[in-house]
């Protein structure tokens, strides 16, 4: 959520700054706005909607300027408001803030009673009174936001200007990602590298609570106690038209017709015919993953789903007990660590603020060790986690993650498959579990085949405002997943629930205005599962099965629309099965009308609590 660009360079930086927050889109945001500096002279644009009408103020009215600083910003304090945009100004400081500052109230009082007034209800805005109040007072720039971040409580990363200093931007970082754009004669800084792959492919990842300091010819990096600091430059392997949506309408069908390749990708070099190849999870791996003896996962939203389908794969296969939570939760509970637990932690961007904390906070608690899984070469959650598994997944822009999902899940299945071994599970069902997770990218790629289906079970969604989803065993976490793509992007309410569960009060809600969702591979609960379609059908609800060939004319006979998967089930169903529920969200939105890949209230990438 929330993004930042900033640019001093030998050329006009008002295109690269509006061209950056384009590609940064897709995090979430409801305002935008850019302030340039040239020759001392601020010029600031701010607007309430999207970076579109920033860039249209820009071109009635365009500007030059080397050194500017920029931003989308998603509400927490203070309501969307071209008043409440970034960038804040105050005298001479201006400042683009993500995160939030937990005691800016007890700094606004303070700041007030010193006669300084105020412009906008954001916590933000305090900064750009701490760092201006330094300046008036002698401070160097660097100093003065020294000075400033020193009096914050909670998590930013920052860039800022004065308008005093036109060749310098001073950019800052704790709890939210900051990185570096190395250019000719420019650099860059920015909350995402993909906000920079138009102007560099060299970049660097400030750390937490490192100072950067920027000019169009030096780059420097200190702690806030003023000590420089080495950090090693990137290259970049993201591309442009890694981010473009080539010839699919949004983002997010490319994001699902992408996981094929996304799930190969992750498997590449780590599953061999007889399992999981040594050391995937980096040095040291294997022998730490020999001394565990039970796992707490953590993780949020989508992630959090990955986590529940791992709970049902390494407690049937190691015989390991496992807990999954919600990392919001975790966090403010007095968490039982029986020894030798393994800490893992999910998050497609890596900076899932609740998700680090908790990661953090295991230092105190005594864990055998943390894995993270993840999207993000260079995020936070994979520099600080002991041992971690990249998902190559691929930049995802849309909202709803679909193919961070399916690849979390094969990460998750390789750590199954390595637990499994490690505790002794017999290598011929090792070989075959790994047979099917190989055969997972071409499982999928025939589940895509039923776009087509899903529509016309998507037509008969679109006008609902209710929606049940049904699943038991492994596949409920399924079912939950796919409530959710529902909810996030049509807007349609919608609950998952154990299909046994239906007598215990879900029930109640089913006549026939209420569709119901059932995930029905052919596995072990399968005629438990017809047993509870039954009393669904017995009280009048519509019913529409995701089910695989095993299901016969069960279906068809009580009455209900079945999109058939010519799959089985098995280890790798949780994956197959939940392609078509992507797909049912994606066209219900669709005709629906909703913003697609950028739904309302919602951000990509959340880096506050």
């Amino acid at each position: 959520m929330c993004g930042i660009v900033a640019a001093i360079a030998q050329r006009d930086v008002a295109p690269i700054l509006i061209a950056g927050l384009k590609a940064l889109e897709y995090r979430g945001y409801d305002s935008a706005g850019l302030a340039v500096l040239d020759h001392g002279e601020l010029r600031r644009l701010r607007a309430k909607g999207k970076v579109r009408e920033v860039e249209s103020l820009y071109r009635a009215d365009p500007f030059p300027g080397g050194t500017g600083i920029a931003h989308t910003r998603w509400a927490t304090h203070g309501v969307p408001s071209e008043g409440n945009a970034h960038p804040h100004a105050a005298g001479r400081a201006v400042v683009v803030h993500n995160g939030i500052i937990e005691n800016h109230e007890a700094l606004r009082a303070e700041l007030q009673g010193e006669g300084r007034r105020f412009s906008s209800d954001t916590d933000s805005e305090v900064i750009a009174h701490l760092v201006d109040r330094a300046l008036q007072q002698g401070a160097s720039l660097r100093d003065a936001v020294c000075q400033a971040v020193d009096k914050l409580s909670g998590a930013y990363a920052i860039a800022v200007l004065d308008t005093d200093t036109p060749d310098t931007i001073i950019g800052a970082r704790r709890g939210s990602p900051l990185v570096v754009g190395i250019g000719i004669g420019e650099h860059f800084l920015a909350s995402d590298v993909q906000a920079l792959i138009q102007v560099t492919r060299k970049v660097v990842y400030l750390e937490e609570g490192d100072l950067v300091e920027i000019a169009r010819e030096r780059l420097d990096i200190f702690d806030l106690e003023g000590t420089a600091q080495q950090r090693r430059v990137h290259t970049s392997e993201l591309s442009a038209d890694a981010v473009e949506r080539g010839e699919f309408r949004h983002y997010m069908l490319k994001e699902i017709f992408e996981q094929p390749r996304a799930v190969a990708d992750t498997l590449e070099g780590r599953l061999g015919t007889h399992g999981v190849l040594p050391n995937i999870f980096g040095a040291g791996g294997d022998a730490l993953l020999s001394k565990v003896r039970g796992l707490h996962i953590v993780a949020c939203g989508t992630s959090y789903h990955a986590g529940m389908v791992a709970r049902y794969w390494v407690e049937s296969l190691a015989g390991l007990p496992v807990s999954v939570e919600v990392a919001s939760e975790y966090r403010y509970r007095d968490v039982v660590v029986p020894e030798n637990t393994l800490f893992v932690a999910i998050s497609q961007s890596g900076e899932t603020a609740d998700t680090l904390s908790a990661l953090r906070e295991t230092r105190a608690r005594g864990y055998l060790g943390t894995l993270g899984i993840c999207n993000v070469p260079e995020s936070s959650l994979v520099r600080e986690a002991d041992l971690k598994l990249m998902t190559r997944a691929g930049p995802e822009i849309g909202v709803a993650s679909t193919k961070a999902f399916t690849t979390q899940l094969t990460a998750l299945a390789l750590l199954a498959l390595e637990l499994g071994r490690q505790q002794g599970v017999a290598p011929e069902r090792l070989a075959a579990l790994a047979g099917e997770l190989a055969h997972l990218p071409r499982a999928i790629e025939a589940a895509l085949e039923s776009s087509d289906e899903v529509l016309a079970m998507a037509e008969q969604l679109v006008h609902r405002e209710h929606a049940l989803y049904l699943g038991r065993g492994v596949q409920y976490a399924v079912a939950l997943e796919g409530a959710l793509k529902l909810k996030e992007i049509s807007y349609i309410h919608a609950e998952a629930y154990p299909a046994g569960e239906l007598k215990h009060g879900p029930l109640a809600l089913v006549d026939e205005d209420m569709p119901v969702i059932a995930v029905a591979p052919s596995d072990a609960l399968l005629e438990k599962l017809k047993a509870n379609l039954q009393e669904v059908r017995a009280r009048g609800g519509e019913l529409h099965v995701i089910g695989s060939d095993a299901i016969g004319r069960d279906v068809d006979d009580l009455g209900g629309r079945l999109l058939r998967l010519h799959h089985d089930g098995g280890f790798i169903a949780p994956a197959v099965f939940t392609v078509p529920l992507q797909l049912l969200a994606y066209h219900v939105a669709v005709l629906r009308g909703t913003d697609v890949d950028q739904p309302r209230n919602l951000a990509k990438s959340v880096t506050v609590e």
